[in-house]
């Protein structure tokens, strides 16, 4: 035998000491546990359930508290205008001002330039033309208050665009138009409200829908009458109620 396969041989014997044989437990012996085994350890022993009926003695009220508010909020009082609620009126008397400082455009644009923007009636005194839409307007849309406080609508226009010959038979926009209001007692000129200001904002029709439109008698000054009699009803009944119209970069570059 060489001295290489001693030397193996002996390796192989020392490893075989190492090894342990791993018995199945099935086959061990059976062994009786302590008493001990199984219990409940310290701190873990059932709790009687009629300890966990807790009923409270008292209850705190909580109150929630806006911190970063400087006073309270109640947001816009639907109907009540000052002290006196906008069923409770009857408008005698509507006066309405376009004022002469307004700049006219007559330029063919697709968006408006100036402050009145008004093509539908025969070329003329547009601040005049103007003042007798609305008048007619809001004299249609206060006919129906029947309250026993007889006051007057003061407005002022600050804007009126409609369309241009050039929007009104291609792209149509917005009739973008806007004033001021402000409601007195007839008798003494008293204030019953504040002045504030009043966006109405319409879509106006383009191309083939406004030739539909016309055909059907809606005319640019038809619509706008209509819709601003509306709007100033709302805005006596239920001040602040209206939502603004959302009209994109069309409606943003009609109020520049």
């Amino acid at each position: 035998m060489t001295l290489r396969r001693l030397f193996l041989t002996a390796m192989a014997c020392s490893l075989s000491a190492c090894a342990t044989v791993d018995i199945p437990s099935r086959n061990a012996p059976f062994e009786s546990l302590p008493d001990s085994y199984g219990a409940i350890a310290p701190g873990y022993d059932p709790i009687d359930t009629q300890l966990l009926q807790i009923q409270p003695q008292s209850v705190t009220p909580v109150i929630a508290v806006d911190t970063f508010a400087s006073e309270p909020n109640p947001g816009p009082t639907a109907g009540v205008l000052g002290n006196v609620a906008g069923s409770d009126m009857t408008i005698s008397k509507v006066t309405v001002r376009v004022p002469r400082t307004l700049e006219v455009s007559e330029a063919n644009r697709y968006l408006p330039q100036g402050d009145i923007v008004w093509r539908e009636d025969p070329l003329g005194d547009r601040h005049a033309q103007v003042q007798a839409i609305v008048q007619s307007a809001l004299e249609a849309g206060v006919r129906p208050l029947s309250g026993p406080v007889q006051a007057e609508l003061d407005v002022e226009v600050l804007r009126f665009h409609a369309l241009t010959q050039k929007a009104r038979y291609t792209t149509g926009g917005v009739h973008s138009i806007a004033f001021t209001m402000v409601l007195r007692d007839v008798q003494t000129g008293e204030v019953l409200t504040q002045a504030r200001e009043v966006e109405a904002d319409l879509t106006a029709y383009g191309g083939r829908r406004a030739l539909v439109a016309i055909a059907e008698g809606r005319t640019q000054k038809v619509r706008i009458t209509g819709f601003l009699a509306k709007v100033i009803q709302q805005e006596i009944l239920a001040p602040g109620s209206r939502e603004p119209r959302r009209g994109g970069l069309i409606q943003a570059l009609n109020k520049l």
